[in-house]
């Protein structure tokens, strides 16, 4: 596909039909994604509690690659979408290149810094003494492939906005599959024990990250990274940082806040890390498929935005919050029957953990809706340029507020309290998110009936 047949495709075709084929391959590579992340923690699991919540200290650390590959990976793909549907391809193949060799620097100076003070870095992740020397085996792999994982996001989010979601599904797959198939290989047949899952987990990133690269300088009509097309500049930072701010705090934050529940959740013990750490990797998966459908949805708002297609910006959203709302309350439902089995499948043998794993799954249940609202609200907001509006949505749900409830709730409820603060911050946060909508709506409709009188002059 030429990229002139690419802009009529985003910006003529019919969205019921084009934000679910923009969407289904990135949904499957983000559930994907979240499978082997769910299989880390399920084999993990057999091996200790301890190891389990180790793996759950380190989590923190892997959204902190996350959330500077997102950053950066997001930041200038959004950037990017709008470049081609205002048909400014030079700038467009200067930001890609720019993006992905940023990304290497910024991982490998991550992954030197993580190695030097890997034994201090672990211990200020929360990591309590029983699980503290796990943690660190856990960690020393993960800052080893830092570098790949940041390169990986970038060239995933490039491919995705020019249109080639499938090919990027491609990529994250392949390399999702080869960890399920190695965590047990490495785990248990070679005895590695949990540093054998953080060795499935780095090598599979990084053949993901030779497919992608391979795809993306071999594919005609996709933006290839070159290195002679590398010639940053302020305004190519200024937008990736404007457009990936929202990533930064929404991942930054989630690290932030992963770090504080691991201090409130210590007091507690092995169980109690442990349960939260299954939640929230399970609770991953299901987010990930709203993720995935908002990251499809995205680059058909930036084309559009960019063309001042102002009209089906707007159809776009509303259509992607029916199906959104619609589909993760569905999953909710089906969470919410199941979280006995789900828990019972990670630690069968530790009651405590079953326990305190069933009642945090079930209350996140109760606000998965209201993540549908808040997830494409922050996307809409990010991919057509008002990124501030959209960081706002994002450190609502994993700082502004989620922070404070982990710190005070369980001053009065101990385990409940940590149970519930994820559902008490996703309350608060959809409250804010109803107000910024609210504005940015009426602006939008304004736009598109500007953009009518134009065409009926």
């Amino acid at each position: 596909m030429t990229q002139e047949e690419r802009f009529r495709l985003m910006t003529e075709s019919n969205l019921h039909r084009l934000i679910p084929r923009m969407a289904v391959p990135t949904i499957i590579s983000m559930l994907v994604t979240s499978v082997y992340n769910l299989a880390d923690t399920y084999f993990v699991s057999k091996i200790s509690t301890e190891a389990s919540a180790a793996v759950g200290v380190i989590f923190s650390l892997m959204a902190l690659i996350q959330a500077l590959g997102f950053t950066i990976g997001i930041g200038s793909s959004t950037y990017v979408s709008r470049l081609l549907g205002e048909k400014n391809r030079e700038e467009a193949d200067r930001t890609v290149s720019t993006a992905f060799f940023t990304a290497l620097l910024v991982g490998t100076v991550f992954a030197a810094v993580g190695i030097t003070f890997r034994e201090q870095i672990v211990r200020a992740l929360g990591a309590i003494p029983e699980v503290h020397a796990l943690a660190v085996d856990y960690a020393t792999y993960i800052f080893m492939g830092a570098p790949f994982m940041m390169g990986l996001y970038v060239l995933n989010n490039q491919m995705r906005a020019q249109g080639s979601a499938t090919l990027s599904m491609i990529g994250v797959m392949s390399g999702g599959i080869l960890n399920i198939a190695l965590d047990p290989l490495f785990i248990f047949g070679f005895g590695w024990g949990i540093a054998g899952a953080a060795i499935a987990t780095v090598l599979s990133q990084f053949i993901s990250f030779c497919i992608l690269l391979l795809l993306n300088n071999r594919v005609k009509n996709i933006i290839s990274v070159r290195f002679r097309a590398l010639r940053p500049s302020l305004k190519i930072y200024k937008e990736i940082l404007h457009g990936g701010f929202p990533s930064l705090c929404r991942q930054g934050l989630a690290s932030l806040s992963s770090v504080v529940l691991n201090l409130a959740a210590g007091p507690y013990g092995a169980a109690a890390l442990s349960a939260l750490s299954i939640v929230n990797r399970f609770m991953m998966f299901i987010y990930s498929a709203l993720v995935g459908y908002g990251q499809g949805f995205q680059p058909v708002c930036g084309f559009n935005f960019g063309a001042k297609r102002f009209d089906r910006v707007l159809d776009a959203y509303r259509f992607s919050l029916k199906v959104g709302i619609i589909s993760i309350s569905i999953l909710g439902v089906g969470a919410y029957i199941i979280a006995p089995q789900v828990m019972t499948w990670f630690r069968a043998d530790d009651p405590e953990v079953i326990d305190i794993g069933i009642r945090a799954l079930r209350a996140q249940c109760f606000t998965l809706p209201l993540q549908a609202f808040m997830m494409l609200s922050q996307f809409l907001c990010q991919s057509i340029g008002f990124g501030f509006r959209a960081a706002l949505i994002a450190m609502g749900r994993q700082g502004l507020f989620l922070i404070p409830a982990y710190l005070i709730l369980p001053k009065f409820l101990e385990v409940t309290g940590l149970v519930i603060s994820q559902p008490c911050s996703d309350l608060l946060t959809a409250a804010m998110a109803l107000l910024i909508m609210s504005t940015l709506y009426r602006k939008l409709k304004g736009l598109a009936a500007g953009q009518a009188t134009l065409q009926t002059a």
